[in-house]
């Protein structure tokens, strides 16, 4: 049995199979949308040089950010169209003082199978343990260098060693696969890709290098257009330095990042690539903003 809901280029579809039944919502493309990125705060405790200016206070949380309870009220109405998959992101999430509630909250709802949250790893020493109990079960930590000098100059607020023992934090209570993502700026740190690459041949991580993306305004937005880096010339350093990338498929269609391995490496290489190669056929992603509002893609307000 299958009926079929259309509205403005949406299709719910329900289907019934072996006594079970599931929802799908579909684009006009066929897509289907089953993951939800909810930023939990605009606020964020660092000041990288392509994102946020550095003289900009950090503000208390707006009050029309949204309270833990609806966060889980738009979870449960998500779940119930056929969305699986949910990240808290930011600004930085954890600086929420009810960010191990809210995640709890997501984590209890009957069809979130994937609660993960993207996050700079500064404050996971003390939250990684208390996260993972909450229902966690990854996080996408940011992480632009591995030296300790240049990391200043591009996450400025940032230090290496508050993010590394962050990262170690999450690893030490289970939330794996760490996924680390660089952003090379040029002139900046795009030498030290080699570095962070280099880690996945000890360690069973994911390092992914993002490509730069035309977003903010002023000098943030000279810098995204300025200092771009194409995965091209990140690839190219990364096996002139360490031997040739061998792929390795993903088993999910809409993984956005295309995955490598180097030669008997225990972890992957990803290049995710939204300028060079962009891969909005396959994106199945919605994105809920801190103060409540639904978006389909970060370059597009409608």
């Amino acid at each position: 049995m299958k009926d079929k809901l259309e509205t403005g280029g949406w299709r719910l579809e329900e289907r019934q199979a072996e006594g079970r039944s599931s929802s799908l919502l579909r684009d006009s493309f066929g897509r289907v949308i089953d993951y939800l990125r909810i930023s939990v705060t605009d606020r964020c405790n660092l000041r990288c040089v392509y994102c946020m200016p550095l003289a900009k206070k950090d503000l208390p949380e707006r009050p029309e950010t949204l309270t833990a309870a609806e966060i889980e009220e738009v979870v449960r109405a998500a779940t119930s169209i056929g969305f699986r998959k949910f990240r808290l992101t930011g600004g930085e999430p954890t600086l929420r003082a009810d960010i191990v509630d809210v995640v709890r909250r997501v984590a209890s709802v009957a069809g979130a199978e994937d609660v993960a949250m993207t996050t700079n790893a500064v404050r996971l020493v003390d939250l990684a343990k208390p996260l993972a109990d909450a229902g966690l079960r990854r996080v996408n930590v940011h992480l632009d260098t591995l030296s300790a000098t240049t990391l200043p100059r591009v996450m400025r607020l940032g230090t290496k060693d508050a993010i590394w023992a962050g990262v170690l934090a999450a690893e030490a209570a289970g939330l794996a696969p760490i996924k680390m993502n660089v952003v090379p700026v040029k002139g900046l740190n795009d030498a030290d890709v080699v570095d962070l690459a280099r880690l996945t041949i000890e360690r069973a991580w994911h390092v992914r290098f993002v490509e730069l993306m035309p977003l903010g305004s002023g000098d943030e937005a000279r810098t995204s257009i300025e200092r771009f880096v194409s995965n091209v010339e990140t690839r190219r350093r990364i096996e002139e330095a360490l031997g040739p990338l061998a792929p390795a498929p993903s088993r999910n269609a809409s993984d956005e990042s295309e995955n490598f391995r180097l030669p008997g490496a225990a972890g992957v290489v990803g290049f995710i690539s939204p300028v060079s190669k962009p891969y909005c056929g396959n994106c199945n992603r919605m994105r809920l903003t801190a103060d409540g509002r639904f978006h389909l893609c970060l370059l597009h307000d409608d």
